[in-house]
């Protein structure tokens, strides 16, 4: 029986042997392409090619793609774990054809492979074909199903629909009818009862498309139309997992040595066997599932975060928590003990996982220990929420909403602990809040984009910026997006200076000048390879002769900031060590940031040797040694540094200053001493294992110092020492702790005195200690009265209300003979009694507190406390 590993090399080696590129996979994680976040398509990283945006580098090309599918068209979420073949992250085997071999080759060489390579039985294979649609004026894929005889019997050729067999990229662009391969994995018995292709397409766990061959042949028009492409190309997938499920003998993905390890050592550190009880099952299905999606996502570049793509992958983390807390009973971190054993078996095929496996470990660690604090957190609460509301037995939607929305606690899992109780929630609220939540996300999100309106044929924008931030352009294509009700125009030129938003750097804005109108270029952004500028209004006549000028102290000012972050990052691998490798940055005109990996926070010593190497690296003005288009090899050589996932072309450009050489495309001072001076303005965690630092450089940090300076200068008059400013403020501290002292001992002694005259005040209701009243004094002097009082009485319900600066203070304090003998609760009466002062609260059972905004109502307040004694 194969492995795993030999089938992945089986693929690619047989597709070699056809004079095809084995290309490395496209990290998971999609850079400079606003239209997807994941890579969820083999042929996502070749994109460009089939668009015309840029010639193919290969006309031939097979790989094996890290795909994710968990938002949006391609979603498998929901399905992960409970069936046999649906997984978050898998792996797409795929052949490519672009302008060279056709439909002939594709299929007749999918047919060698499975049945004489794979060896796979040719009377379990079933295939389709496009069976045309008369909405679409398309006709039947005649062409497919000619060739498809020759190799397999025409009752075992299907006919599909537009929806399973025609493909398309999007509402727009490259399209084409598909040949699926599907097999069936049934006994014998099983295929007896209902023949095979009855149940192709139809969800059936061992009746599965392993192999989709689409034939790209169109290009989708706005309007709906399909225009013929003057080149054909052939984009292939295969999925892994169900491949090897296949070749395996088994009858789930899971049952291969792709999953098997992993279930193993879950089931190892649960203490739970593997196949002993269904819910268990599932969650382990789901944990080894999701632990890869994260694990590649990580070693791609993208961390766990509240925004975007870091978003998704954060869901996709705590949902696994969520399995392994609810099925598994893991109350302390599980998946971080697993990447280990993912990468002893995947680290071979995807070296980034080895390279990155400290980091990995430690950003799951930390983010499952920060989910499992959330579930605890919502525990709290959601018990709260039962203890005052005993009668109601539903729980409300939006108190449900609000636990999902707010702090992040699954909807699922506070059905599970309702129903243990006997309660329901109203999932009709729920779903309507969620529902509001989604709208209004789509109508942010939502995007119209017009057709390209071509000029004149171009196929590539030569890139000025590196030299010039002035030239004369032409428009070739244009078209309108739509998005939040605001039109804007993409307007690609001939020849360009502006600089396209990437690699962490702003987009450039400038002037497009003709001979009748300025029009503001206000961002410049990279789409599928082309360089857009973006304007808010379209010229007059595109056709015209422009002079396009970039905003050129803006354009310094970002070159200052970019060029910084590489010698902050050269002085941070010298101090720190040579474990620092950079994980993300931001280059603007106003500030930088930079983040890195190292796993503790930095000293102020060691930020001061930071700062202070990088700006002694700026005094060298050592001059830019700038080498274009040279090989990877000729960099690595040359010592530059590559990190945080990026996935580099043939050629590359080299950054050297001095001693500082890195791999980017961003734009650079000509010697470091233009920077003139770099001051770093903050640092701190952005997950574990990963700092930022945030700076300022040029004309921004001396502005700093001018501020700093001027403070320091207003701080001598105030202190009335111009020499010794430090000792003076240090005198003011001393004297105010002093002073603080007094007030405390006065309060002290106020508050006894109040006591005192409250004790006289207290009733006797119904075998309760009670007093609700008034009293001048502050939040704190309030809690010393009220545990006092509790000394000196059993059975004692207080409650004291005050005024403070124009707010109200309300104390609650129970005795624990009440709380056990008349169900009495601090912190729920605090939030009912708050409503009057338009506030809110809460504590413990024995005391708790609430603030407000009306102090009119304390009045009320107090009344309303005597009802909870009768």
């Amino acid at each position: 029986m194969m492995t795993s590993t030999e089938i992945r090399r089986t693929f690619l080696e047989f597709f070699a042997s056809k004079h095809h590129q084995i290309v490395p996979s496209a990290p998971m994680v999609v850079k400079n392409d606003p239209t997807l976040m994941f890579t969820n398509a083999g042929m996502n990283q070749f994109k460009d090619w089939f668009l015309g945006n840029e010639p193919p580098k290969w006309p031939r090309v097979t790989d094996s793609q890290k795909c994710l599918r968990v938002s949006g068209k391609h979603n498998d979420l929901e399905e992960v774990g409970h069936d046999t073949y649906h997984h978050t992250m898998f792996e797409m085997l795929g052949n490519w054809s672009f302008g060279d071999y056709f439909k002939e080759e594709a299929i007749g060489w999918a047919w060698e492979l499975l049945t004489e390579v794979y060896k796979i039985d040719k009377n379990k294979l079933y295939v389709t074909i496009f069976g045309g649609d008369a909405a679409d004026n398309m006709a039947e894929d005649t062409e497919a199903l000619e060739i498809w005889k020759k190799y397999i019997a025409e009752d075992r050729i299907l006919r599909g629909s537009k929806k399973d067999n025609f493909w398309e990229m999007g509402d727009t662009g490259p399209c084409g009818p598909c040949s699926e391969i599907h097999v069936d994995i049934r006994d014998e018995a099983e295929k007896a009862k209902i023949p095979g292709d009855q149940l192709v397409n139809n969800d059936h766990p061992q009746v599965i498309e392993i192999w989709n061959n689409v034939f790209i042949q169109y290009n989708r028009q706005a309007n709906g139309s399909l225009v013929p492409l003057p080149a054909k190309h052939v984009d292939t997938g295969m999925g892994f997992e169900r491949l090897c499920m296949v070749l395996q003998g088994k009858q789930s993905n899971y049952d291969t040595d792709v999953f098997t390890p992993l279930l193993a050592e879950i089931a190892k550190i649960s203490g739970i066997t593997y196949g002993s009880n269904i819910k268990s099952d599932v969650a382990m299905r789901v944990i080894a599932d999701h632990l890869r999606a994260v694990t590649f996502a990580i070693a791609d570049g993208q961390l766990p975060s509240n925004v975007k793509a870091g978003y998704v992958i954060r869901r996709i983390l705590r949902r696994a928590v969520r399995y392994a807390y609810s099925f598994l009973n893991m109350r302390e971190p599980l998946m971080f003990k697993l990447v280990a054993v993912l990468g002893a078996q995947m680290g071979e095929s995807f070296p980034e996982l080895t390279r990155n496996l400290q980091l990995i470990q430690r950003v799951i660690n930390e983010e499952e220990s920060s989910f499992l604090r959330t579930l605890a957190t919502g525990i709290v609460k959601f018990n709260q929420y039962i203890a005052s509301h005993p009668d109601q037995k539903v729980i409300n939607g939006e108190f449900a909403f609000e636990m999902y929305d707010t702090f992040g606690f699954p909807i699922d899992l506070t059905q599970l602990m309702s129903r243990e109780l006997g309660w329901d929630v109203d999932m009709e609220n729920f779903r309507i809040k969620l529902e509001e939540q989604k709208n209004r996300s789509r109508r942010d999100a939502t995007v119209s984009t017009d057709d390209w309106h071509e000029l004149t044929a171009s196929e590539s924008t030569e890139f000025l910026a590196y030299d010039t931030t002035e030239a004369d352009v032409k428009i070739t294509r244009y078209r309108k997006i739509t998005a939040k009700g605001k039109d804007v125009y993409q307007l690609v030129f001939d020849r360009t200076p502006f600089y396209a938003e990437s690699g962490g750097q702003s987009g450039d804005t400038g002037t497009l000048i003709s001979a009748n109108e300025n029009l503001q270029v206000i961002d410049t952004r990279k789409e599928n390879n082309l360089i857009v500028h973006i304007v808010e209004n379209l010229p007059e006549n595109p056709e015209a002769a422009f002079r396009a000028v970039v905003n050129a102290e803006r354009r310094t000012a970002i070159a200052n900031n970019h060029s910084a972050t590489h010698l902050l990052h050269y002085s941070l691998r010298k101090i720190l060590g040579t474990h620092v490798e950079q994980k993300g940055s931001f280059v603007g005109p106003d500030y930088f940031r930079f983040d890195f990996s190292h796993f503790q926070k930095l000293t102020e010593d060691e930020l001061l040797a930071i700062e202070k190497m990088t700006n002694s690296l700026v005094r060298e003005n050592a001059v830019l040694d700038e080498h274009r288009a040279v090989t990877m090899e000729q960099a690595v050589d040359m010592g530059a540094l590559a990190f945080f996932g990026e996935k580099y072309g043939d050629k590359v450009r080299v950054i050297r200053y001095g001693n500082s050489v890195e791999l980017c495309g961003g734009t650079h001072v000509k010697a470091t001493g233009q920077i003139g001076f770099v001051k770093i303005v903050s640092e701190g965690a952005i997950a574990s294992g990963i700092r930022r630092i945030e700076a300022i450089s040029a004309a921004k940090a001396e502005e700093y110092v001018y501020e700093q300076e001027a403070m320091i200068a207003n701080l001598k008059q105030l202190v009335k020492s111009p020499t010794e400013p430090l000792k003076a403020v240090q005198q003011l501290l001393d004297q105010n702790a002093e002073m603080r002292k007094l007030v405390e001992s006065f309060n002290h002694e106020k508050a006894l005195k109040l006591k005192d005259e409250l004790i006289t005040k207290v009733e006797l209701i119904n075998g309760i200690n009670f007093l609700s009243t008034r009293i001048n004094a502050d939040a704190s002097a309030a809690k010393d009265i009220a545990f006092g009082m509790r000394a000196s009485f059993e059975n004692l319900f207080l409650v004291l209300g005050s005024e403070n600066d124009g707010k109200a203070t309300l104390s609650v304090l129970v005795s624990d003979e009440l709380i056990t003998s008349k169900g009495l609760n601090a912190g729920n009466i605090v939030r009912e009694l708050a409503k009057s002062i338009q506030g809110g609260g809460g504590g413990q059972p024995g005391f708790a507190t609430a603030g407000g905004k009306n102090p009119q109502g304390l009045d009320e307040a107090l009344k309303l406390a005597r009802n909870y004694v009768g």
